[in-house]
């Protein structure tokens, strides 16, 4: 979907149509979650404090994060999926990949498909998309990166190793700023840098990713569409207006979280045998500490038992904190495919 949540917000409020908007990031300790494609052109993005996109751009509507509009409208979406395939593999709320080998309207052509699907979403939504087709599914998550907003990307085949080559290191699905800067200073640029090197140097040098880069820039990925897919973790994490910087408003702080981050374990029933403290300190850098059991975690005293043993232990080397978060992990049989995080503003 293109730029989601903030299209839901300009949906529902159309004197914002046209205008620069921002999801979330609205309190003086705001960060957004989504910035509309208007408020993109001076340079706003997620993850950017309130404040600096504000200087950006004095005009910059911020509108509350409403999470359950966008869960009716992703349900809609999935809705329409649905009529076509089954085999659905939910990325997020806004994102999918769809196996349309076989479907259900019986069309051999992916392309008209992907038409289809574009056009009954903004009919029953009134949302865009933006679609990526093609034979695997790196190949099409790169391609639905492309030709935002209302596009359609398509590589067939025949033009993938080629695309591949000329494709920077940022746009491959899976390479993030730190291993882009640790290519660049290899001298790797592009997907024919990468291209270049043997699969046992990219092993050496990038661990268990380094294959898979090895294949994907030839176009090789025969990873299945899931429709079943397992979770890997589940996270609470609460952004405070002002920064903590005593044990005890920690403490206060966490019992907050504590009851969130147990509610949603419960609810899920995804019981884990890991737990995280992550923290934001006031200077945007990101500290996690973490603890692992030989059993899984099920009740609420032994969470709140463990999340404050962490607090406890590592406080005194954070300094001042300005976003607290608990993650549960390391669940039985865990899958990749999935990371669930819920994001608290209060």
């Amino acid at each position: 979907m293109d730029a989601f949540y903030a299209s839901v917000e300009q949906r529902d409020h159309p004197e914002w149509r046209g205008k620069p908007i921002a999801v979330g990031g609205g309190s003086k300790r705001g960060v957004i979650t989504t910035a509309s494609y208007e408020a993109r052109k001076f340079g706003i993005k997620s993850a950017m404090p309130g404040f600096k996109a504000r200087q950006l751009c004095p005009d910059l509507i911020f509108t509350p994060i409403r999470f359950d509009a966008y869960k009716e409208a992703s349900r809609q979406i999935r809705e329409v999926f649905a009529r076509y395939t089954d085999l659905i593999e939910p990325l997020s709320f806004d994102e999918a990949f769809l196996d349309v080998t076989e479907n259900k309207i019986n069309e051999p052509i992916a392309t008209e498909i992907a038409k289809m699907i574009k056009a009954d979403i903004l009919q029953e939504t009134e949302l865009s998309s933006t679609a990526g087709v093609s034979y695997c599914k790196f190949l099409a998550k790169v391609a639905s990166n492309m030709n935002k907003p209302d596009g359609l990307t398509v590589i067939r085949p025949h033009q993938a190793e080629a695309f591949l080559e000329t494709l920077p290191i940022e746009a491959f699905f899976g390479i993030g700023k730190v291993t882009a800067q640790k290519m660049r200073s290899m001298g790797i640029e592009t997907g024919k840098d990468i291209k270049a090197l043997d699969r046992l140097t990219l092993s050496q040098r990038f661990g268990k990713m380094g294959s898979f880069y090895y294949d994907i820039v030839r176009g090789v990925d025969d990873r299945p569409v899931r429709s079943e897919r397992v979770r890997k973790s589940l996270a609470v994490e609460r952004t405070m207006s002002t920064d903590i910087v005593s044990i005890e408003e920690m403490r206060t702080q966490m019992e907050i979280i504590i009851d969130k981050f147990y509610e949603r374990i419960d609810k899920a029933k995804s019981y884990g045998k890991t737990m995280t403290l992550k923290v934001k300190t006031s200077d945007f850098k990101l500290l996690t500490r973490s603890r692992s059991f030989d059993h899984q975690l099920r009740s609420k005293e032994e969470v709140a038992a463990i999340a404050y043993q962490l607090v406890e232990e590592h406080f005194p080397t954070f300094g001042p904190i300005r976003l607290i978060g608990l993650t549960m992990s390391n669940f039985p049989q865990a899958d990749a495919s999935d990371d669930a995080q819920l994001r608290l503003d209060f």
